[in-house]
């Protein structure tokens, strides 16, 4: 699933006519905030996954220092459960150069037992990671994973991502996530092998309007030039003209958005790439 490529874009978000796509398709298309070890909670537990991010920005005559003490305390001390985490690098937009930590998924009840200064993790945060880092560093957002409206059929391994934002008018929330339920369906009838991933923010800021995101996972560069004929298999399902009618829904219930495209850093990870899908059912 791919969220507005290149070829495609809202008239809202980069001032093109109505004719733009809103969602475009590939067959390695996936998503994820992003996003994306995958554990399974307890069938008995009403508490759901729940992924932190944080951008941080090293400071450019220190990288070397910065990557070099984030690998060694992700290795410390998320490399396993809901602690584990990927690291990821920007690279578009205004956030170039900065990388994105990924912990998660975890239930929020766990955020009372992790790492703390009592093991040594905030000491070492500070001295060998934060110090490296501008005053920009360190923005947070946790993303809850909707997994009735995503996919994942079969193992994967991350290489790079497509993160698409997008920011939904105030009590529109479930207006856009209808319409996402429908463009999920056309994926269950006519693309089922289709990999991706659909996240709401937990906190969603009016300023900064990040509120839902889709991830697509990509192999090659290639992969966002490519059009796979979306509109055709969206029409086949809800009938002719109908993906006109949802660019007018989604523009109505949307303010535009933005995409970024992150890179995947093993090295600096605490876990690897794998994604055994079996270990969320």
């Amino acid at each position: 699933m791919k969220f507005l490529n290149k070829k495609y874009r809202s008239s809202r978000l980069l001032g093109n006519q109505q004719n733009n796509t809103i969602w475009a398709v590939s067959k390695k298309s996936i998503f994820t905030m992003i996003l994306i070890p995958f554990l399974a909670l307890s069938q008995n537990s009403t508490e759901y996954g729940v992924f932190e991010n944080a951008i941080l920005t090293p400071n450019p005559a220190q990288v070397t220092q910065f990557e070099k003490g984030l690998a060694a305390h992700n290795k410390k001390y998320h490399g396993d459960g809901p602690y584990g985490v990927r690291v990821y690098w920007i690279n578009n937009g205004p956030k170039t150069g900065s990388y994105v930590w990924v912990m998660g998924p975890f239930p929020w009840s766990s955020l009372d037992n992790r790492p703390t200064q009592k093991e040594g993790h905030d000491a070492d945060w500070n001295t060998n990671v934060a110090q490296y880092t501008t005053s920009e560093s360190g923005t947070q957002s946790y993303w809850r994973f909707q997994a009735e409206m995503s996919r994942f059929p079969k193992n994967f391994t991350i290489k790079n991502m497509e993160v698409d934002y997008w920011d939904v008018k105030r009590g529109k929330m479930a207006e856009a996530k209808k319409l996402v339920e429908k463009v999920h369906q056309v994926y269950v009838d006519k693309s089922p092998d289709e990999t991706y991933g659909i996240y709401t923010n937990e906190f969603p800021s009016t300023k900064e309007g990040r509120d839902l995101t889709v991830i697509s996972f990509y192999d090659k560069s290639a992969w966002l030039g490519e059009d796979h004929g979306f509109v055709t298999k969206y029409e086949s399902v809800y009938g002719k003209d109908s993906w006109g009618q949802f660019l007018n829904d989604w523009m109505a219930v949307t303010d535009g958005g933005e995409t970024e495209l992150w890179i995947f850093l093993p090295e600096l990870s605490g876990i690897s790439g794998v994604v055994d899908v079996s270990t969320r059912n």
